[in-house]
């Protein structure tokens, strides 16, 4: 079974900006969320779609199953949406440890940074850089698909101030 193994982290400052060798453009929104799954169909730079579909349990380790999709088939999805579209352009970055990426967040969730690493088991130790704030993998509130049926700039204001590490 596929499994996805990753840990994310609130990102403080920009230091990690010039370390990015590539960024795409993701829109991406959920089909379907319950207490077992979450179906997301996602679109990365009007070029590809993959439609997703995770294992709902909070942790670093999900059960992770992706499938291409046609473009059109996935504008199509994202009609029959719960929740916004998620918008984000996302950032790769170098790391020995894993898959680095870096989201940034668009529109309805602006202002929020998220760092994922994708490492190859549960027990990896990564070398972490200075700029990864808190981490936030066992914190729904900052899964995508929280966040499209509660995004981050409807978030109470203090809320949002306690959630965004001080700036680097």
């Amino acid at each position: 079974m596929p499994k996805e193994i990753e840990r994310k982290f609130l990102v403080t400052g920009d230091a990690w900006r010039a370390q990015a060798t590539a960024s795409g453009r993701l829109r991406q929104a959920y089909l379907a969320a319950t207490g077992a799954a979450a179906i997301r169909i996602r679109i990365i730079d009007s070029d590809s779609a993959l439609l997703t579909i995770k294992s709902a349990n909070a942790g670093m380790s999900r059960d992770e199953f992706e499938y291409p999709v046609p473009v059109a088939d996935a504008e199509a999805m994202l009609e029959m949406r719960t929740g916004e579209v998620i918008e984000k352009i996302r950032h790769h970055l170098p790391c020995a440890d894993g898959d680095l990426t870096v989201d940034e967040f668009l529109g309805s969730n602006a202002g929020l940074l998220i760092a994922e690493i994708e490492l190859p088991h549960e027990d990896a130790a990564p070398d972490l850089p200075d700029w990864f704030g808190a981490e936030v993998t066992d914190d729904r509130r900052f899964y995508n698909a929280a966040l499209s049926t509660r995004p981050f700039g409807a978030w109470p204001e203090e809320e949002r101030r306690r959630a965004l590490p001080a700036a680097a």
